[in-house]
């Protein structure tokens, strides 16, 4: 019981509902920018907090500015033009085609 008394109540509810479990250590790599999407109506320029679009078109994206867990931009954009690739250990993991979609 003394090795409990050294922990606070988060550390003792996380070892016991996490013990045994392995995470999946899923991250967003960068994002990337669909240019037959985009309208260049700029929205992902003055909401980005860090400035990691650049405010001239083709509105390219500097992804050592960008912070990952910050989805701004996607959810701002009109169009859907912009989406993140994200990562599983060493694979990346590219966005779904929908089956049946036709342009």
């Amino acid at each position: 019981m003394s090795s409990l008394q050294n922990k606070n109540m988060f550390e003792i509810f996380s070892q016991g509902l996490f013990e045994g479990v392995k995470p999946m250590m899923i991250v967003r790599d960068h994002l990337i920018r669909h240019p037959d999407r985009c309208t260049h109506q700029a929205v992902c320029v003055p909401i980005c907090p860090t400035g990691a679009w650049l405010s001239t078109p083709p509105y390219k994206f500097d992804a050592a500015r960008c912070l990952e867990s910050c989805r701004l931009c996607l959810d701002a954009c009109p169009s859907q033009a912009i989406y993140g690739v994200f990562k599983k250990g060493e694979k990346v993991l590219e966005p779904q085609k929908k089956e049946g979609s036709r342009g």
